[in-house]
Formats: structure tokens, sequence, C-alpha cells
């Protein structure tokens, strides 16, 4: 009669950590403790993940470059906006990506 007190008591118990746990806070929230933190390993993520950002982007500037150097004549884009997607480019790989 012991034992079975005591499985009912170890089924229960096991029943009450499979529950899900619940959320607390807001949706929003996450965002706004991701801006706001003073953790290192948090700044170094998000420090990272803004490094990668602005990488793609240079580097999307960079294929349209490419792209319309590959034949002579106005392909893609025209000659003021070369001149400008090449000054973006420089602009965001030199002082976006590769300085920090």
């Amino acid at each position: 009669m012991t034992t079975r007190g005591i499985s009912q008591s170890v089924e229960t118990d096991t029943a009450d950590e499979d529950e899900l746990p619940v959320r607390s806070g807001e949706p929003g929230n996450v965002v706004i403790k991701w801006m706001t933190t003073t953790d290192h390993k948090t700044i170094g993520t998000l420090y990272l993940v803004t490094s990668f950002a602005f990488f793609c982007v240079g580097g999307i500037l960079a294929l349209v470059m490419r792209a319309e150097l590959a034949r002579p004549g106005l392909q893609l884009i025209s000659n003021e906006q070369f001149n400008q997607a090449f000054t973006m480019h420089g602009t965001i790989m030199l002082l976006m990506f590769a300085t920090p």
C-alpha cells in the first residue's frame, strides 16, 4: 500500500513537469531588452548581426556594379546611379563593415 502511494505521487509530479511554461510579458519587450542592454554578450551579438547586415548591403551594391560593368553600355543603372552606388558601397564597406 505504501508503494502505491509513492507511485501515484511520482505520476502527479511528472505531470506537472510536462506542462509548458506560461509566457510572461509583452511581445515588444524583447526588442526593448535587446536595444537597452548592457550585457557584453548581447552587445557582441548585436554588433555581429549589424556588421553582417551592412556586409550584405555592400555586397548587393557590388553585385549591381559588376552586373553593370559585365557588358558595354547601360544595362541596369544610369551613370549617375552607378556613381552613387560606388560611393555608397565604399562608405558602407569601410565605415560600417571593415572599421568596427
